[in-house]
């Protein structure tokens, strides 16, 4: 167990860690906990009753969150021609080809965010599989990273849009904004990823779907919510 200081235990000790809270109280009690000297980020924790291991049990996609993440992602694009001066015109941080995933490979560069390919350039991707892919930077088409529509992936990346994905455990951990934005806004962001994530729900899941959500600031404790109150 790591040793917590008196922030942490002070915020535990302010509201009842063990009760199932509702939505905008639960995002209140995180706001007004958060004691550390940086806008810490607030991340939501879904525990879902699926088995991932399984390819209709996986729970993958992306949403513009409606007030953003309070933080500007560097994009790096991968194309080529017209596909690649479109990137540039959008606001690509980055865009290349086969230079670009030689810097991967030999420098170990890791400057950007997220990665955009064209399908053509996933062959030169695909060969960076085992170096982005432990680091959830490899491209997909489920989460709009993907596509001939530079200039629409960009615009969403830019505008807040998170990706969520299951973890080893089940579990999808995304971020949905900073504690200066207040409970009301991280409600809204809270709201459209759960909405997202409902909607997504396999049809080869069983039983109790949501089994837990948990929200917490970069420093702070965790917040349960109770699923039961969740519906869409």
């Amino acid at each position: 167990m790591p040793k917590r200081g008196k922030n942490y235990k002070a915020a535990v000790a302010s509201y009842d860690k063990a009760a199932l809270h509702e939505v905008a109280e639960s995002l209140k009690i995180v706001t007004e906990t958060a004691k550390a000297k940086f806008d810490e980020t607030v991340e939501v924790h879904i525990k879902l009753g699926v088995d991932g291991r399984h390819a209709d049990q996986q729970v993958r996609g992306a949403i513009v969150l409606p007030h953003g993440t309070g933080k500007t992602k560097k994009v790096l694009v991968f194309a080529k021609g017209p596909k690649a001066q479109e990137a540039e015109a959008a606001g690509a941080d980055y865009v290349g080809a086969e230079e670009m995933a030689q810097k991967i490979q030999t420098e170990n560069w890791f400057d950007f965010d997220v990665v955009v390919a064209t399908p053509d350039m996933m062959g030169v991707v695909g060969r960076l599989g085992k170096i982005l892919g432990p680091k959830g930077l490899m491209p997909n088409p489920k989460s709009g990273t993907v596509t001939m529509d530079v200039e629409k992936a960009l615009q969403e990346i830019k505008a807040g849009k998170v990706e969520y994905r299951l973890d080893k455990t089940n579990i999808i951990h995304t971020p949905i904004g900073k504690v200066s934005f207040g409970a009301e806004k991280l409600t809204d962001n809270f709201n459209a990823l759960l909405e997202a994530v409902v909607k997504a729900k396999p049809a080869a899941a069983k039983g109790q779907y949501l089994r837990s959500v948990t929200v917490a600031s970069t420093m702070g404790p965790g917040v349960k919510v109770n699923p039961a109150l969740i519906q869409f």
